[in-house]
């Protein structure tokens, strides 16, 4: 039996736990000190729609820095690059 845990199954690994610790947090996690002052005087359907355009505009920079590490990840070692070693 393989113990080893392959390197798709640890990147899956780290996205659930990521999401787990994303959804499980406090809506004021998602905002800054200037956003959380202002959405403090919001009623509640405001400051929910507040916390989802924060988190909306994390993800294009999440996105890119993920599509450089792939592709950083899957050319490190490719066939050809002259290291021998």
């Amino acid at each position: 039996m393989n113990t080893t845990a392959t390197p798709r199954s640890l990147i899956f690994l780290f996205a659930l736990v990521a999401a787990g610790l994303i959804l499980s947090a406090p809506d004021a996690l998602a905002q800054c000190a200037m956003c959380k002052a202002s959405a403090s005087n919001l009623d509640s359907v405001s400051a929910r729609t507040l916390n989802l355009a924060t988190l909306i505009l994390l993800c294009p920079p999440v996105a890119i820095f993920c599509a450089i590490f792939v592709i950083a990840y899957k050319h490190h070692n490719s066939p050809g690059d002259g290291d021998e070693s």
